[in-house]
């Protein structure tokens, strides 16, 4: 089990005054205030994880509006993060939207664009905020605060993937029974659950055979059986305190053919390479590329048909995007994934993944799991 008590503080209290600061330089959609609707920013800024809620983030004020299902959860995760908020409850989501009793008149109140849809919008605007000076569409300011990972929130990413790595060198021997993929996979995340995790980071992904050469084959609606003589694709991870893990390992059952073997040795020169790339100043393209190209020397250009990698934290996808379109330079302590591949339906698919926190000079692996092909020269369990 992972003793939250025994990883680094993460300083809840000091986000919002960051965030009052980028609200004034917005540019032309600079705004007195912000309201707070993506359930994930709600929880980065106050602590609060319930499943409704809305936070107003004004100039010398927080306030967080719920239901009564989390009057008292509320009260006790914002004194725990250190948040001090005047807690609301609102009886209905509409009265959510009131944000009942606060004075917002006259302000220009941001709005998160990308979590607001257009009839919520448009309620706001007639019904609900209609004594606001102005609506202003706001994009990624409180994502642009998750970006940079502090010690603490590192650490709970590592102790997820810990985690992930002890739950599969620990079921690694049912492949032997030619379980079906659905059967693996359950297998995984049962012993993710048991280890201490919340849940798993994401639907985890087991492909084998031709459904490894499918990059996210669902496991839980596949009956396939795994036998001997494949590539299995096994792409998871765990949920630490609400921080994602993401690894990807590809093993295989018996001993790999010429093509599969060489598809092993690309894709792990490829991965290999890429983590090589990533350091602070680097582009994003910059280390999709460094992927990319010793897959296209290889002559499996088109066979790499995704981006190389993505950011993680609270989300098992966030910015930074690590792909060939990318706009974004690498930067110390952006967490990121290295998982290029090669998917080759008569041969099976390969892809390796690792999570890195980016250094001034390089990076440090956060998933420390082997990435020997048979599983089976890996150390003992980590301890958890």
């Amino acid at each position: 089990m992972i003793d939250l008590a025994s990883l680094p503080s993460m300083d809840i209290a000091a986000r919002v005054p960051r965030l009052r600061v980028l609200l004034a330089e917005h540019g032309d959609n600079a705004c007195d205030a912000l309201l707070v609707t993506k359930l994930v920013n709600i929880r980065y800024l106050s602590g609060f994880t319930g499943s409704a809620g809305m936070l107003l983030v004004l100039p010398d004020e927080l306030v967080l509006v719920t239901d009564g299902r989390y009057r008292d959860q509320a009260a006790e995760q914002l004194a725990a993060a250190g948040v001090e908020a005047d807690v609301r409850i609102g009886l209905t989501m509409a009265r959510q939207f009131e944000i009942v009793g606060v004075d917002v008149t006259g302000l220009r109140l941001g709005l998160e664009a990308h979590a607001v849809t257009w009839a919520d919008q448009r309620a706001m605007a007639t019904t609900h905020l209609t004594f606001v000076k102005e609506l202003v569409p706001t994009t990624g300011l409180v994502e642009s605060l998750r970006i940079v990972k502090d010690d603490g929130e590192v650490a709970r990413i590592e102790a997820a993937a810990t985690i992930a790595t002890a739950a599969l060198t620990r079921v690694r021997d049912l492949l032997d029974e030619h379980p079906t993929e659905h059967e693996f996979g359950l297998a995984i995340d049962t012993e993710i659950r048991r280890l201490g995790a919340e849940g798993t980071s994401f639907e985890t992904i087991v492909g084998s055979g031709p459904n490894g050469a499918k990059p996210h084959h669902r496991a839980a609606s596949s009956s396939r059986q795994i036998v001997d003589g494949e590539l299995v694709v096994i792409d998871y991870g765990a949920l630490v305190d609400g921080y994602c893990s993401d690894m990807t390992r590809t093993i295989t059952t018996g001993e790999p053919s010429t093509t599969q073997q060489r598809m092993l040795d690309v894709v792990r020169a490829a991965q290999q390479a890429g983590v090589d790339a990533v350091r602070a100043g680097a582009t994003a393209v910059q280390v999709d590329e460094a992927c990319r190209a010793i897959i296209r020397e290889a002559g499996w250009g088109d066979e790499f048909s995704h981006g190389t990698g993505h950011g993680v934290g609270l989300e098992i996808h966030e910015d930074p995007r690590v792909t060939w379109s990318s706009t974004a330079t690498l930067a110390a302590g952006h967490v990121v994934t290295v998982e290029p591949g090669v998917y080759l339906p008569e041969h099976g698919g390969v892809r390796i993944e690792d999570t890195v926190v980016v250094t001034a000079d390089g990076c440090r692996p956060l998933t420390h799991a082997s990435k020997n092909r048979d599983l089976r020269t890996w150390p003992s369990p980590p301890t958890t």
